[in-house]
């Protein structure tokens, strides 16, 4: 059985090796996974011989490339949001970002409403400990300020996490089916924001 295969690809910065970990379980398909930790996962059922891992993994080097170049662009940002967090020294700083998240926020929220088809009330950008976003029965929106640190598309799936909120008031199939038209990939963010943020 395979242990890792590495996939070598073109990029900007030239030639790249990328490592790409073999996972045997009881699964019947073979699958890629990315995860935050800029580790690759190839996912096959135990039967899979290594002629078929290698050539399935070589007809997603491509993906797995994309996949790849994009976690890793994802964590460069937090890092560098990371480093931002001189704001606990420094409240002008902080003023600053909360000014920021306001101008942004509010127009990511026009934005998407439309594009929804949804209105909503209030904009509050706050500081809670637990929560990135709520939605009143009312359609006032509250939002965190450290979101302007995330990554845009971050922000962007809280804002319509929120929104899809006037719709279905509830995470029902029926809630997650709204945001899904909007961000097919929500998913995706939602997992990020879990394993750098904590959960919406």
């Amino acid at each position: 059985m395979l242990k890792e295969i590495i996939v070598k690809a073109p990029s900007a910065e030239g030639a790249l090796s990328i490592c790409v970990e073999v996972i045997y379980s009881g699964r019947r398909t073979l699958g890629l996974e990315v995860t935050a930790d800029e580790r690759v996962l190839a996912r096959v059922p135990r039967r899979a011989s290594d002629r078929a891992v290698r050539q399935f993994v070589e007809e997603k080097k491509d993906w797995i490339l994309e996949k790849y170049l994009l976690q890793k662009s994802r964590n460069e940002r937090r890092q560098e949001a990371a480093r931002d967090r001189d704001y606990e020294k420094d409240p002008a700083l902080e003023a600053r970002y909360r000014e920021l998240a306001r101008m942004v926020i509010g127009q990511r929220v026009s934005w998407f409403a439309a594009k929804m088809g949804v209105t909503y009330g209030r904009i509050s950008i706050r500081a809670q400990k637990t929560r990135w976003g709520s939605c009143s029965s009312r359609g006032n929106l509250n939002f965190n300020w450290k979101l302007i640190l995330m990554p845009p598309e971050i922000l962007d799936y809280v804002v319509v996490h929120e929104l899809a909120h006037r719709k279905q008031m509830n995470h029902s199939k029926l809630f997650w089916a709204e945001v899904e038209q909007i961000l097919p990939d929500y998913e995706t963010r939602r997992r990020w924001l879990k394993e750098n943020g904590g959960g919406v």
